[in-house]
């Protein structure tokens, strides 16, 4: 008979350790079911443009759910392709300005899909520091030499680029989801061009908000449908639903659909998604000025907060940053702010590259003017000791 060694006691002991060093930094997370109605002012989720439960986008799920079914059923290659997945790549290149487009399971599954599929042990990927995680975890799972770069320079991605004489990929988010600064994109895409880069730019945070009518940050750049250029993108904050895609020239895609493991390996995205992504964009297409709406409500919570003394982050799309004096200030902030009705994100380290602890606002097209003011009032009432000295 064989010998085994006795079973310890614990065998996960240390995740006690790891949480009462979290709980020590202010550091823990925990997670808030909300109810389907809420009396809280919504300036924490992502829903820039106001169309999560607009009429149209939830007639747009219900009706795809009835047609086709509660689930894609498998993955894209295999059932998981509707008829509807393909209008909606068809109507999403055609708004943002690209030749072809693909929808994935998420804005996450998209950015890994398109940073691993386009690249290789050979390839040189530039990272601007600022990156959201996806792209964080894109690099890491591609097997490229990555060389991350300091936020937003353009020079320090050039003279990277200039080091590697095989193919080389920038990346970088359009507006990054901390501050909500844009990114020099014009800057980035000449960097890329002189020395024969592909330029990959997640709009996650631009799709809805900039360029003319919601049509992103590389529409506005003037850099959409470049041959160079792949841009990804979430459903789930401007068009109010879930998923992601990548858009790009049609033999990037189809290089995609036979390379990247997060779309041929995950099951497709379902039909009710879909369907609410397709309605809220063909929303906007008919309501452009939702997008410039989203960014005068951003400019006024910014004029407002900053006249009073907080220190905030000028906002280039829909993001506006305030400065807490630190991690635990900064969730004892946003916890009063939800007492007082008020649901405000909080962003700390790791979230954070700065290691800054911020209170996170997204403006959204449909606040009104009376809740932007209840909005600043709160926020400066509950303001910790030191806020103003961030």
């Amino acid at each position: 008979m064989s010998q085994h060694s006795p079973e310890p006691d614990d065998v996960f002991a240390w995740i006690d350790d790891a949480e009462r060093a979290r709980e020590q930094a202010g550091l823990v997370r925990t997670l808030r079911p909300r109810p389907a109605s809420s009396r809280l002012l919504d300036l924490a989720s992502n829903d820039y443009l106001g169309l999560s439960r607009h009429p149209e986008t939830v007639r747009g799920a219900r009706e795809a759910a009835e047609r086709w079914g509660a689930g894609a059923t498998g993955s894209r290659l295999v059932t998981g392709t509707t008829e509807l997945h393909a209008e909606l790549e068809r109507e999403l290149a055609a708004f943002c300005g690209f030749e072809a487009a693909l929808v994935l399971s998420s804005g996450y599954a998209a950015n890994l899909a398109a940073v691993t599929a386009l690249s290789d042990r050979g390839t040189l990927v530039v990272s601007d520091a600022g990156n959201h995680a996806s792209i964080v975890d894109g690099c890491r799972l591609s097997r490229a030499a990555v060389e991350v770069v300091p936020h937003s320079d353009p020079e320090a991605a050039r003279k990277a680029l200039a080091t590697h004489g095989g193919r080389t990929l920038l990346v970088s988010d359009s507006v990054f989801s901390v501050d909500g600064d844009a990114a020099p994109l014009a800057a980035y895409a000449a960097a890329c061009r002189e020395r024969g880069a592909a330029l990959v730019v997640d709009d996650a945070h631009g799709l809805g908000v900039l360029g003319e009518g919601g049509r992103g940050a590389l529409h506005a750049a003037g850099l959409a449908g470049a041959p160079g250029v792949v841009a990804t993108l979430t459903l789930s904050k401007s068009l109010g639903s879930q998923g992601g895609a990548v858009l790009g020239p049609a033999k990037v895609i189809r290089h995609l659909v036979n390379t990247a493991r997060t779309f041929i390996f995950d099951t497709g995205l379902a039909p009710a998604a879909a369907g609410a992504a397709l309605a809220s964009l063909r929303l906007l297409r008919r309501e452009p000025e939702r997008a410039g709406r989203a960014r005068e409500v951003a400019d006024r919570l910014y004029g407002r907060l900053t006249a009073s003394g907080l220190t905030a982050a000028r906002p280039d799309a829909a993001v506006v940053s305030v400065r807490a004096p630190s991690a635990a200030a900064a969730l004892r902030w946003a916890a009063d702010c939800r007492e007082a009705g008020l649901s405000v994100g909080c962003f700390r380290p790791p979230s954070v590259p700065d290691g800054i602890s911020r209170l996170r606002l997204t403006a959204r097209a449909d606040l009104t003017g009376d809740e932007i003011d209840r909005a600043v009032e709160t926020i400066l009432r509950t303001a910790p000791a030191g806020a103003t000295d961030c």
